[in-house]
């Protein structure tokens, strides 16, 4: 009896394949400048990312011009891309829509589910250990998720979009704070570790006392008035 013919091996290269090329310089150069490898007021030509990511210079173009409307970068023709540092009005802005939505969902988190409580006890779990290995791009990450958890359960999916568009200058300030201040690390995770007890002791005006003083602090540590 002949032998059933065998089943057509599947290429599995479309699984593999890389981003476009224009979404590989954006992520490096996004990357870069949220974790200030790439510092405000560094100038940037498109020579030097086309070598770094590995392309031409068509999709360093594309991918400048989609950063600059995010407001991270300022395109000088035939000069290259500034990286914009972060001003005193963009400190002061982020910091008042963070108390705003962030106060409000500190009480609307109480009485808090099992569920919100098992997961910020795990995120500020992943934070330690992440100080501990001094890993600042990645505590800034944990920390924002840690803030962004508790938004999320507040059930206004108005205000957790708002939230999430806060996003890349919360990172970037976090990685700034903590390069300048390095004490502040511990103490953040310590007010989480506050917060967190306010939320699960259902102490709402507690909670939203502790996010207040957390995130007023921001302002201060960014713009070098340690105090």
């Amino acid at each position: 009896m002949p032998a059933a013919p065998s089943a057509p091996v599947r290429s599995t290269s479309s699984s593999l394949k890389r981003p476009p090329a224009a979404e590989r310089v954006y992520t490096h150069i996004k990357e870069a400048v949220l974790d200030r490898r790439y510092e405000g007021g560094t100038l940037l030509t498109e020579g030097d990312l086309a070598d770094a990511v590995g392309v031409s210079r068509t999709p360093v173009r594309e991918a400048l011009l989609r950063l600059e409307v995010e407001g991270l970068i300022k395109l000088y023709p035939k000069k290259g891309a500034l990286v914009l540092a972060v001003s005193a009005q963009e400190i002061k802005d982020v910091v008042e829509t963070r108390l705003l939505v962030e106060e409000f969902a500190a009480r609307k988190a109480v009485p808090a589910s099992a569920q919100l409580i098992a997961r910020l006890e795990q995120l500020l779990q992943e934070q330690r250990q992440l100080a501990e290995d001094g890993d600042l791009a990645a505590v800034a990450v944990k920390d924002r998720c840690f803030h962004a958890e508790i938004v999320r359960h507040a059930g206004n999916e108005i205000l957790s979009r708002l939230y999430d568009q806060l996003r890349d200058r919360q990172l970037r300030m976090g990685v700034a704070v903590m390069e300048a201040h390095p004490g502040r690390i511990a103490a953040n995770i310590t007010e989480h570790g506050e917060l967190l007890e306010a939320i699960r002791a259902g102490d709402a005006e507690g909670a939203a006392l502790v996010v207040r003083r957390h995130v007023g602090r921001v302002r201060v540590l960014v713009r070098g008035e340690d105090r």
